[in-house]
């Protein structure tokens, strides 16, 4: 397995996941802990997203039927 696969399956949606989980901290009224470090917990998720956001999925290889879908117009 590619690094970009597994960005694609598990860093990227896991980036997501921790600036939802810092939400439910920092909205969350047990633990002050858990409230304290809600913001920090958003922002590393925001910033982990931005970084795997930027990284290309990996190209899937074409079946060889027709022409080539990627770029119609490009010249042969």
């Amino acid at each position: 397995m590619s690094f970009r696969a597994i960005n694609q399956k598990y860093l990227e949606p896991g980036s997501q996941v921790l600036m939802v989980l810092g939400i439910v901290a920092l909205c969350q009224p047990w633990n002050m802990l858990l409230h304290s470090y809600g913001l920090t917990i958003i922002l590393i998720g925001l910033i982990g997203f931005n970084i795997t956001s930027k990284i290309a999925p990996e190209e899937e290889a074409s079946t060889g039927h027709g022409a080539d879908t990627r770029n119609p117009g490009a010249q042969h």
